[in-house]
């Protein structure tokens, strides 16, 4: 279980030269804002309250000051995936979950941490019909998962509490659900989209991290790379203030806010909407419970080896990010 997650989280270590920041470093040329986001649906669009900010046509003006005229999106299916093409120089920024983005920095990925756009995610482990009805159960059993992502990182969690040992298999989401859907896995972890569609098709929810594992709900995290921030330092700011700006706005609009989220990222409207909750999107870039929720992941996978030395936050958070 151990190894097939180190495995994929020091893939990053690939040869890196740098993430390339695009365009030059003067704020008073035109610059193309390249970032990653992890998204379940075809559409290639940017995503949370900073996609629903530029949906209205309000994102740009608040990266005038940097010289940044256009933002062009890149979607991914996990986190390491994402992880190397920051590695790889073909992004400037990153959002996604918060168990690659630190597995990212402890493995020497040149990266600074923003912003936590995204607080107390939420996911389960679902079995197939007629399969077990306890964590204690799954002990020797198969469960899929998407390695390297939050959800990866609750489910080791939730296991080690329950002193379970399991046969982890790597797997993207679709494939997790068809795999429960057929009985050909035990059971398996699923973001609360994924597993409210799955609940209504009859298939047992046996483990909820809100529920039953609180200290194990995930974050998202805004991280840019090094080379980016030296060339344009004001984007700290300027990207603080978009996440702000979008977070009031989807507040004031929830409605809309839902059935935006619901049009770019592949599940029903009544899903998303059920499913996104306000208490998730933050309105500043850090929280108290952001910060606990992210210095609790840190040590869990600093504990299991999964981070090969520790670092304090302090250190990859960005230079004027807390104020």
């Amino acid at each position: 279980m151990t190894s097939r997650f180190l495995k994929a989280a020091l893939a990053v270590l690939l040869p890196v030269t740098g993430a390339a920041a695009c365009g030059t470093s003067d704020a008073a040329d035109a610059l193309t804002l390249r970032i990653g986001v992890i998204s379940a649906g075809k559409v290639v669009k940017l995503g949370g309250a900073a996609g629903y900010l530029d949906s209205k046509g309000e994102l740009l003006p608040e990266l005038k000051g940097l010289g940044i005229t256009k933002i062009k999106v890149a979607t991914f299916q996990n986190g390491p995936d994402l992880n190397q093409a920051l590695a790889g120089g073909s992004l400037d920024l990153g959002v996604y979950g918060d168990t690659p983005a630190l597995v990212g920095r402890g493995t020497k990925l040149p990266t600074r941490l923003i912003s936590q756009p995204g607080v107390g995610l939420d996911a389960a482990v679902v079995t197939k019909k007629g399969g077990v009805s306890s964590l204690k159960e799954l002990e020797g059993k198969k469960i899929g998962v998407q390695v390297g992502s939050y959800i990866h990182r609750y489910l080791l969690g939730a296991l080690q509490q329950a002193g379970v040992h399991a046969t982890l298999v790597n797997m993207y989401t679709p494939a997790i659900v068809a795999a429960l859907e057929k009985g050909a896995i035990d059971a398996g972890g699923l973001v609360s989209a994924n597993v409210e569609i799955e609940r209504r098709k009859g298939l047992p929810v046996i483990d909820t991290a809100s529920r039953d594992h609180p200290d194990l709900l995930g974050t998202t995290a805004t991280v840019v790379t090094q080379k980016f921030l030296d060339a344009h330092p004001g984007i700290v700011k300027s990207w603080q203030n978009v996440e702000r700006t979008g977070a009031r706005a989807a507040k004031a609009d929830w409605t809309g806010y839902t059935g935006y989220l619901a049009s770019i990222g592949g599940y029903p409207a009544d899903i998303t909407a059920k499913t996104t909750l306000r208490s998730q999107v933050a309105d500043q870039p850090f929280t108290p419970q952001g910060l606990k929720l992210l210095e609790g992941t840190k040590a869990f996978l600093v504990q299991q080896k999964l981070i090969p030395a520790d670092y304090p936050l302090d250190s990859w958070i960005a230079p004027g990010a807390r104020g």
